[in-house]
């Protein structure tokens, strides 16, 4: 297995984790390689059976990444871009076309059923809407409580009590009110808190946030992704931060991945990404991003043309029939994925021969 290295001298750390030469061994939580999720289109019976071919929605094509432990790797892209399709093919909730998804080094998709059942409690996902996520009929504490009682985690005087440790961390004091509370008498916030604290009962190592703060006000959005990472410390998690928010990544992020229709355009660090972003997509991402001084003026960069349809995929770069700078090479060869720098990649034919 993979291990990046950190010097004892710069984490400040004490001796405990730490290999004889004093270098910390940060482990490899997830790493997905040539992912890839095609999902077939609904056809009447008649067409079927008059035609031949089938027809696929390629929602995630040939990706790959991945997260260190204790990182946060931010997954950004525009809506059907294939972000949640990711997610969920990282806790096997989808089956792939092709690829494999390994956490800890074990390829999720060769598991079987009772493997995976034990896995559950690891690898976990904060849903979007609570509203959606939440049991209307079933008490806060109950839905909290539900995955100990699937996996069978403690007795049941043990299981109340982890309950109310979690409804404390998530700052949902005091939690034997909130314990006996229904999600319709719960504000947006808390209800979302509730969704954390379920995903988290089981001590995770590994959790998706898919769009986890999208729903929520400017304030109570700020203040959960507080809770997030204050909860990350705590508990050594890993995250897989969804969002279409670029600039909700400073605040959580280690690293950034760009989608765009299925395909990673480029990585790096939220300042390398901000300061220097480069593909073509990317610099049209960043420039939508508002600026706090509205003094200061900003170009927009708003690409041509509609999004091309996922069944149909164009030829070469998937950026091509809206990119400003294509050149002929764009239109007939996927630019597949240049590194640039340890931390940076990027999918551009522009980059080739930098």
């Amino acid at each position: 297995m993979y291990h990046q290295t950190y010097s004892l001298k710069k984490t400040g750390l004490s001796n405990a984790g730490f290999t004889t030469k004093g270098v910390l061994k940060v482990q490899t939580i997830i790493e997905a390689k040539n992912l890839t999720k095609h999902f077939p289109v609904k056809e009447p019976l008649l067409k079927k059976l008059l035609t031949k071919e089938r027809k696929f929605v390629h929602a995630v094509n040939g990706i790959d990444f991945d997260i260190m432990e204790n990182q946060t790797l931010g997954l950004v892209g525009e809506s059907g871009s294939g972000k949640t399709t990711t997610g969920r093919l990282c806790l096997r909730l989808l089956e792939a076309t092709d690829g494999e998804v390994s956490y800890l080094g074990k390829n999720i998709f060769e598991l079987d059923k009772e493997s995976l059942r034990r896995l559950r409690k690891e690898i976990q996902i904060i849903f979007q809407d609570p509203l959606a996520a939440l049991n209307p009929y079933m008490k806060v504490g109950e839905a909290v409580k539900h995955p100990l009682d699937i996996h069978r985690i403690g007795t049941p005087k043990q299981r109340y009590e982890k309950v109310l440790e979690m409804l404390t961390k998530v700052n949902l004091e005091p939690a034997e009110d909130f314990y006996n509370r229904y999600p319709r008498e719960l504000s947006g916030g808390q209800r979302q808190r509730i969704v954390i604290a379920r995903a988290l009962i089981t001590e995770p190592k590994f959790v998706v946030a898919d769009e986890a703060v999208a729903m929520l006000d400017v304030s109570v959005r700020s203040q959960l992704l507080e809770l997030m990472i204050q909860l990350k410390s705590e508990m050594n998690l890993t995250y897989l931060f969804i969002t279409h928010d670029l600039a909700t990544t400073k605040y959580i992020c280690d690293k950034i991945a760009v989608m765009y229709l299925g395909s990673i355009v480029e990585t790096g660090s939220f300042e390398e990404i901000y300061t220097n972003p480069m593909h073509p997509y990317t610099k049209a991402l960043i420039s939508a991003v508002p600026e706090a001084d509205p003094e200061k003026e900003k170009e927009k960069i708003i690409p041509g043309g509609e999004v091309p349809n996922p069944i149909d995929l164009p030829s070469g770069c998937p950026f091509q029939p809206r990119c400003s700078v294509a050149k002929e090479i764009c239109r007939k060869e996927f630019p597949g994925t240049i590194r640039i720098s340890d931390t940076r990649t990027v999918s551009c034919h522009l980059f080739k021969n930098s």
